[in-house]
């Protein structure tokens, strides 16, 4: 019974964190942040073992990939603006995820983190199903990486739009490369409340950054291992 718990807790958690933020759209009340500490609460109060949660809770991370597909709908109700502008989009996230792995990879060797770990962090950039088996792939620690690949997304859902405002980007094409590129779900999700134009092409340069990142990271990588 105490998995099904864990389940249900779970979902009335987001849930309640969800109506707090459409109540009030604060970039630190963000489901994504506030959720998995509220949860981490609860388990470390109740001493509920990790073990016993994810037995219940896997359910809901199983849909990551699904949920991933389902953002085709909204793509291919904005085919023609990918169209319209399909060379910019394209070569604008190849450049940008290629300097993400770049970035990423160059300042861990600066801080001499060893060869494993600067193969669990290169991969940051993408979604976490393809981050995890590209890091397992090439010999990283998965869960290192959907850590980094957590607050990646974190990040630039919270400062995305600070950026957006800095550097005046009212062009929705733009808005929706810079979050799928940078912050992969997460920064969609925060792009398509700049209008289904921009999260369509988020969505877009989302998938681009992960087919990207699978073909690049390994040639990449011989420059810093």
């Amino acid at each position: 019974m105490l998995p099904a718990i864990c389940f249900l807790i779970t979902l009335a958690i987001y849930y309640g964190v969800k109506k707090l933020y459409r109540v009030h759209p604060k970039p630190y009340l963000t489901p994504l942040l506030i959720t998995p500490v509220i949860v981490v609460a609860v388990l470390l109060l109740s001493r509920t073992p990790y073990p016993t949660y994810r037995s219940g809770a896997h359910w809901i991370s199983d849909m990551i990939g699904p949920a991933t597909v389902a953002l085709a709908v909204p793509i291919y109700k904005n085919l023609h603006v990918f169209k319209k502008h399909a060379f910019v989009i394209v070569t604008s996230v190849l450049f940008g995820s290629t300097v993400a792995i770049l970035t990423s990879a160059g300042l861990a060797k600066v801080l001499h983190l060893s060869n494993q770990l600067i193969e669990s962090i290169a991969p940051r950039s993408a979604t976490t199903p393809i981050a995890m088996s590209i890091s397992r792939m090439t010999g990283g620690i998965p869960t290192v990486t959907a850590i980094l690949v957590l607050a990646t997304g974190l990040l630039g859902m919270m400062f995305g739009p600070a950026v957006i405002r800095a550097c005046r980007i009212r062009n929705e094409v733009a808005r929706g490369v810079l979050f799928g590129t940078g912050a992969h779900t997460a920064g969609t999700s925060k792009a398509f409340e700049f209008g289904a134009v921009a999260g369509s092409i988020s969505s877009i340069a989302m998938i681009l950054t992960a087919f990207f990142t699978v073909f690049s990271m390994p040639w990449v990588l011989r420059w810093f291992l």
